[in-house]
């Protein structure tokens, strides 16, 4: 049966999780789903929203570190140069960045006519992993209106997770991959910050998973993937702790901890990104102060977060394959469930 890595008896760290233990335990986060299932194809998009108002008249403060860079995200320059978000995150696969990027831009100029007029333009948000074991790809099957199906989808709450949306079609260690989530809550100065993580788990060699307690399992041999490895993560992680950019670049950078606790090795085909974001402090677009005032956590206690985004994540990857079912995919290709194996 499918669950999470609780349910397992795995425990990631020694931090307690929050209520959900998923990236929306971070308040105004909401995460959506469009999940396309066919003869052949099993894919879809993801999207993230870091708060339910405008993203582009409210930015917040990111960072964004590249662990491996075999990738064709789109944005991720911009985020690491301005420390910025200003659209939705949309998670896709490879060959539907371009319409994802339409569906946040055309989003963008519908709610900001000053757009490309009397402001500047919009650097939309679209990260990806290869589908194409499972998924015929090259079907390009992904369309805008799936994207905005996803926008559309977002809510906070409790996140589906395994082979859903942008998760649909994706592999991990051998096994069924997809999306997972998860969370963290660090007390500072006698108040509760959390820090949560969505993953997009499409990586490792089977064989190489280490699980918390220290098994290794091993799929059946007709799931084992080629080697080298040339799979993909995209880590999402979002937090209220108030941070400025180049602290979340720091923190996202610690989330390939938790990738490596798991066996991964971030392979010369591997394209495994993490992007942060705080709620804390948004950006107004249209600010006319010259000097704004900013609340940032002391340097100093920066370990806490850093514990935090390794655990999660790789409790996130955990829960990702735990609630994939067993899958057969385009051409007879099998992936089965970590669940089963267990």
């Amino acid at each position: 049966m499918v669950g999470r890595a609780r349910d397992f008896g795995l425990i990631c760290g020694s931090l307690p999780p929050g209520p959900l233990n998923a990236i929306t335990d971070v308040a105004g986060v909401a995460v959506g789903h469009r999940t396309l299932r066919d003869t052949g194809i099993l894919t879809g998009f993801t999207a993230i929203l870091p708060h339910r108002g405008d993203v582009f008249r409210e930015k917040v403060r990111a960072g964004v570190e590249v662990i491996n860079g075999f990738g064709k995200s789109a944005g991720l320059m911009q985020v690491a140069e301005l420390g910025q978000i200003e659209t939705p995150i949309l998670l896709g696969n490879t060959f539907s960045v371009a319409a994802g990027i339409e569906a946040l831009v055309g989003r963008a100029l519908a709610g900001n006519p000053e757009i490309g007029r009397s402001t500047g333009t919009v650097n939309s948000l679209v990260l990806e992993c290869n589908d194409g074991y499972l998924s015929d790809i090259r079907a390009r099957r992904l369309t805008v209106a799936d994207a905005e199906a996803a926008l559309d989808a977002a809510a906070g709450g409790t996140v589906p997770e395994g082979a859903v949306g942008a998760g649909a079609g994706m592999s991990c260690f051998g096994f069924k991959g997809g999306i997972g989530t998860a969370s963290r809550v660090m007390e500072l100065d006698g108040r509760s910050f959390h820090l949560g993580v969505l993953v997009q788990a499409n990586f490792g060699n089977a064989g190489d998973l280490v699980l918390p307690d220290g098994r290794r399992p091993v799929p059946a041999a007709d799931a084992a993937p080629p080697a080298p490895e040339r799979g993909s993560v995209i880590v999402i992680l979002a937090t209220d702790l108030p941070l400025e950019s180049r602290q979340l670049t720091r923190i996202a950078r610690r989330c390939g901890a938790g990738l490596a606790r798991l066996g991964a090795f971030w392979g010369n085909g591997s394209g495994d990104i993490a992007v942060a974001f705080t709620t804390k402090a948004p950006i107004v677009h249209h600010e006319g102060a010259g000097i704004v005032p900013l609340d940032v956590l002391n340097e100093n206690r920066i370990d806490l977060p850093f514990r935090a985004a390794a655990e999660a994540t790789q409790e996130a990857v955990l829960n990702a394959m735990l609630a994939a079912p067993d899958t057969h995919g385009r051409d007879g290709h099998h992936r089965p469930s970590l669940a089963d194996h267990l």
